[in-house]
């Protein structure tokens, strides 16, 4: 008999949530077949067999939470000619059930009470802790109303039952309030959903960075002329050249790194009382997915080509999309650029992805009038760019002066070039 334990699953992540099992107790299953989809903080994890089979137990159910090295099922030997015997503890409670029906006679108060929640509480679709909770509360989960999607009963379920179990004889002195109450609130339809865990880590994330870091952001715009010529004369050709698009993202991220070099703090991280200076230049790239915004990174960015960073961006978009990044490709970014602009948002201020100390947003490109001189206005191409930054260590200066350098050297795409 072999134990399915969960893997260790990366750096600083301790649980996940298991999203789905693939296999049912008295399946076959072969070594390196999957057996469950784990959700963790940042991805998506598949967990194999290690060894071949029959699936004797499962201990922990979809939506339930596991901790690394936890058993959460059993592996035994054999093939599919053992599954028929996984129903063979069926027959206890069938014959405890008969043991106990002589009992009702001479007891008939207590046994319909006692049987009847043994038997139906092991089938009703509720988490561990549900059924403590349930156990200590003295609640019959089949009086229990799920609010999930599946109708499967959390915690909260009950601990509201267990609120609401009274009022029948609250209702009998008070009638009115309670009763109106109710009736207002199940008058309007609303759907009740519970957060997957990567968007309660990213709502966690969000509000410790607000918490933590003194977060300001400071605004620039960029006149998209010269890299929307550039891009209208080249990117035929450079399609036929690198087999990928030239996209706008490879100009911020080239231009990010060129001012990253020129203002080094913005490149660094707070450890405690000490400041940690990056000396490499791994970008992050927001990215939006079907489970929420994931960040993944684009390693040393600095010695990449245009070609290769709209390469890499596009494949981590494309994984991030599918749900199939790994650990590794979310970990250690120095820096990060989000795009708000795809979605036509014309201004906002990003929050920090932290541990780092700045991030810039870039958003839609819009024609606007220009004053080109003191007599000649003409319509350009415009975009405002936004850079939040960690006022603990990034000073106002400087962090303007990164916009503005950012700025300067997306106007004119030449020095891109020139820095290499």
């Amino acid at each position: 008999m072999a134990d399915i334990i969960v893997p260790e699953l990366g750096e600083s992540i301790s649980e996940g949530t298991i999203t789905k099992w693939f296999v049912k107790e008295g399946d076959t299953v072969n070594q390196g077949d999957v057996l469950l989809e784990l959700e963790t903080d940042k991805v998506n994890i598949e967990i194999s067999a290690d060894s071949s089979g029959v699936v004797a137990s499962i201990a922990k159910q979809d939506g339930d939470v596991v901790l690394v090295g936890e058993a959460i099922g059993t592996i035994g030997a054999g093939s599919g000619a053992a599954a028929p015997a996984t129903p063979a503890p069926a027959a206890a409670p069938a014959s405890a059930a008969e043991t106990a029906a002589p009992a009702a006679v001479s007891a008939p108060a207590a046994a319909p009470v006692a049987a009847p929640v043994q038997s139906t509480a092991a089938s009703v679709n509720a988490t561990p802790a549900a059924r403590k909770l349930a156990r200590e509360q003295g609640i019959d989960l089949n009086q229990v109303q799920g609010k999930d999607q599946i109708g499967r009963i959390y915690p909260d379920d009950v601990r509201t039952h267990g609120v609401q179990a009274p009022a029948p004889a609250a209702s009998a002195s008070a009638p009115a309030a309670p009763a109106a109450a109710s009736a207002s609130n199940d008058a309007k339809p609303v759907e009740r959903k519970r957060m997957s865990r990567r968007r309660a880590t990213i709502a966690n994330r969000l509000v410790e960075a607000q918490r933590t870091a003194a977060m300001l952001t400071t605004f620039n715009e960029v006149d998209m002329t010269a890299i929307l010529d550039l891009r209208k004369r080249r990117k035929q050709a450079f399609f036929e050249k690198n087999d990928v698009n030239l996209g706008f993202m490879s100009f911020f991220t080239k231009a990010v790194v060129g001012a990253l070099k020129q203002f080094p703090l913005l490149n660094a991280e707070i450890d405690g009382e000490d400041i940690v200076v990056k000396k490499f230049y791994d970008i992050g790239i927001a990215v939006s997915a079907k489970e929420g915004l994931v960040v993944p990174v684009v390693r040393d960015a600095d010695r990449l080509g245009f070609a290769d960073i709209e390469r890499s961006i596009g494949e981590l978009a494309k994984k991030a999309r599918a749900n199939t990044l790994a650990l590794s490709d979310l970990q250690g970014g120095s820096f990060t650029i989000t795009n708000g602009g795809v979605f036509g948002s014309l201004l906002s201020t990003p929050i920090l992805n932290t541990p780092q100390v700045g991030i810039l947003g870039m958003h839609k490109i819009q024609v606007r009038p220009v004053a080109i001189d003191d007599e000649r206005m003409e319509n350009r191409p415009m975009m405002y760019i936004a850079l939040s930054y960690d006022h603990r260590i990034v000073d106002g200066s400087e962090a303007v002066r990164f916009l503005v350098a950012v700025k300067e050297m997306l106007e004119d795409p030449e020095q891109l070039l020139l820095q290499g």
